[in-house]
């Protein structure tokens, strides 16, 4: 039987999805984040799925959503949406910090997947832990420089922003340091999926698939930088996606 638990894993909470029987034993895991706007539970359909092939999943809320919402506007978490990811970064070492503690990874067989903003944040964290068996990027862009800007000359456009330029620049440099595509040989080899729909009008389809078009002759085996698109799909991850994610994780981690 497949079991869910509600922990706070260092003050972040989080599902924590697996067989019930081996709640206590060292699985191999993935880390999964939601996007913007979502939450923990609504990623339970491939946490399940996951946890029936044997992994242990972790799904934790981003700062400012689900149970770490807390009053915040749509305004104000727009504006953070980069924090948002960059703590999503932070807080996925201290994820890890915990379950290795408690010796519940098997034998380092971690992967890090996620949607949307979760996907960014995956992309992110290649460039960050080399300890990531494999990942899977859903309708994610790992050109994070150029995404920000954009999305900050859509906020400039609809009024004053509340933050100063000198603020917008810091956040850019940050940023630089957690750009796959400003430092590709980050990936080191390591598997990593990728699934987008070419219409996608929230994250830009062409981020994704140019950066793999890019990076795929450096890997000596091309099987393991895999691209899935789906013609006449937007902002919403398909069940086939779903499935595609599960399996590659399934054979990477």
């Amino acid at each position: 039987m497949i079991g869910i638990e509600e922990e706070k894993l260092n003050e972040i909470p989080s599902l924590i999805i697996a067989e019930t029987a081996k709640k206590t034993e060292a699985l191999p895991t993935v880390v999964f984040f939601h996007g913007f706007t979502s939450a923990k539970e609504h990623n339970l359909p491939i946490a399940f799925l996951l946890a029936e092939k044997g992994f242990r999943v972790i799904l934790p809320d981003s700062l400012h959503h689900g149970s770490r919402e807390l009053g915040i506007n749509s305004v104000q978490r727009m504006v953070s949406f980069w924090d948002i990811v960059m703590n999503n970064v932070k807080e996925l070492g201290l994820i890890k910090e915990v379950l290795e503690e408690r010796n519940l990874i098997q034998e380092g067989r971690i992967g890090v997947a996620g949607t949307s903003m979760g996907g960014i944040t995956t992309s992110a964290a290649l460039t960050q832990y080399p300890w990531i068996k494999s990942a899977a990027v859903l309708m994610g862009s790992p050109k994070i420089s150029s995404f920000a800007r954009t999305l900050v000359d859509g906020l400039k456009k609809k009024g004053n922003l509340p933050v100063t330029e000198e603020t917008i620049n810091q956040l850019y440099q940050q940023l630089e340091e957690l750009d796959l595509s400003l430092q590709p040989n980050k990936l080191a080899q390591r598997p990593v999926f990728f699934w987008h729909g070419v219409n996608d009008p929230a994250v830009p389809f062409d981020h994704s698939f140019s950066f793999y078009q890019e990076v795929r002759e450096s890997y000596e085996n091309q099987e393991n930088i895999h691209f899935v698109k789906e013609e006449n799909r937007g902002h919403k991850v398909s069940r086939f996606a779903t499935l595609e994610a599960v399996k590659w994780l399934n054979e990477h981690i």
